[in-house]
């Protein structure tokens, strides 16, 4: 064999993904040329196969192929990010039956660890068993590509996606030599996960111009001429497993957290500020949580539209240092509240506001000061039940007062998003009805 067998690694990816969610609800998409838009219904962010046959390409706005909506009948839907996180939650839990070590790696993709799960020869039986189970519980499509180290998995996962003889499911270590050469030879280098089209373009002028002729390269001249971490991909490429699998807390724990979104309309006021930062708060906030870390800063930023210049431009950010670490919502909103005052200023359109949590401590290792006392367990409790009510009864269930009590998407701050489906499996008010004649 051209690669170790005793490593077995899935990738499970879920097929134009935004796409098919809104599909499952709603069948009389299926077959037809749909694409899914960014906030504020601006660009494209998922599109269905047959969009890409026509040459929609991604991030592309949306007023560049409305030409298509006549003669293609092209359609749109707004983002729905409230069902695809649910769905893509389903779809990860329904795959972490198949293995005891699993990573999610983005809201579509796992990759999950076979290597003494399943015999060798079990591989492709055991992917198509994978997508069958995930098509019957979900109704989405998956690829599931399967090799010694997470970088070919990635490539197997490529290949079975774009090459329907292999009915969705790829596995390097059901190939005779020949075959995985002949495999190897026919994806172009840029296509290795973590080449990208600088390095891409660079491997070219070396003559390397496939995915074979990365794996035949010497991993100490490319990490020499590149970095340690191109040498470990040409590593992976030869089978060699150099990306360990990562526990899922771990994977998911960012350093970082970042809640910010473009407005519907220009907005003057400032009340309407006050409450799309507190409510951007609640919503970096509740990630903090569920990494079970607190932070120490808050930082807020606001701006007017930089594609206006006739118009009035202001900019301008704020970063206020709690005396002791949190994630208590009402502790960050008092916080990014006060930093909005000190740079709000009249007279302007704002387009956008958010907030910025850094950094973080394990929650469990908190320290307090000696001049502010907080009741940090009371604090706990009542954060713990406004996540498990908005976890079970849908998201602003409970919300924080000062993030507004208008209902639903009236506020005038709030993103378009003139074309989103409902949200199916969370909301008890858009379940879909089922009638049986």
């Amino acid at each position: 064999m051209l690669f170790p067998t005793e490593k077995a690694i899935a990738l499970i990816d879920g097929n134009n993904f935004y796409v098919s969610c809104e599909r499952v609800f709603n069948p009389s998409l299926e077959n037809k040329c749909l694409v899914i838009l960014s906030n504020n219904d601006g660009c494209i962010v998922s599109r269905s196969q047959e969009a890409k046959n026509l040459g929609v390409g991604m991030g592309v706005p949306l007023f560049k192929v409305k030409h298509l909506m006549t003669k293609h009948q092209l359609q749109w839907l707004s983002s729905n990010y409230t069902l695809y996180g649910d769905m893509s939650a389903r779809m990860m839990a329904t795959l972490a039956e198949f293995s005891p070590e699993q990573e999610i790696y983005s809201i579509d993709e796992c990759f999950l660890n076979l290597s003494d799960v399943i015999p060798v020869q079990e591989q492709v039986p055991y992917g198509k068993k994978m997508r069958a189970r995930v098509q019957q519980y979900l109704g989405l499509p998956t690829c599931v590509g399967i090799g010694p180290s997470k970088t070919l998995a990635k490539l197997a996962n490529h290949i079975a996606k774009k090459n329907q003889q292999f009915e969705g499911v790829f596995a390097w270590a059901s190939l005779t030599p020949t075959e995985q050469i002949y495999w190897l030879q026919q994806v172009a280098v840029g296509e290795v996960w973590g080449v990208g089209r600088k390095i891409g373009a660079n491997l070219e002028k070396m003559g390397i111009q496939t995915v074979y002729d990365l794996q035949q390269a010497d991993s100490e001249t490319i990490r020499r001429r590149f970095s340690v971490v191109m040498a470990r991909t040409v590593n992976e490429l030869k089978g060699i497993s150099c990306i360990a699998m990562t526990d899922i807390a771990d994977s998911e724990r960012k350093q970082q957290i970042i809640s910010s979104k473009s407005f519907g309309k220009p907005i003057h006021e400032l009340g309407y500020l006050e409450e799309a930062t507190a409510s951007y708060v609640s919503r970096a906030a509740e990630k903090l949580r569920l990494q079970k870390s607190v932070c120490h800063y808050v930082t807020v930023f606001i701006h007017t539209n930089p594609f206006k210049p006739q118009e009035p431009q202001y900019r301008n950010q704020i970063t206020i240092p709690l005396s002791i670490a949190s994630a208590d919502s009402r502790r960050l909103i008092k916080a990014a509240l006060f930093g909005l005052h000190q740079i709000y200023r009249t007279d302007f359109a704002y387009k956008k506001v958010g907030v910025i949590l850094s950094d973080f401590r394990d929650a469990t290792h908190h320290q307090n000061d000696l001049f502010t006392q907080i009741d940090e367990t009371k604090s706990h409790q009542v954060m713990q039940t406004m996540d498990l009510l908005n976890k079970r009864f849908g998201a602003n269930t409970l919300a924080i007062a000062g993030t507004g009590i208008q209902a639903g998407n009236n506020q005038p701050w709030r993103m378009r998003a003139n074309h989103k489906s409902k949200r199916f499996t969370t909301c008890w008010q858009e379940i879909p009805i089922a009638r049986a004649s």
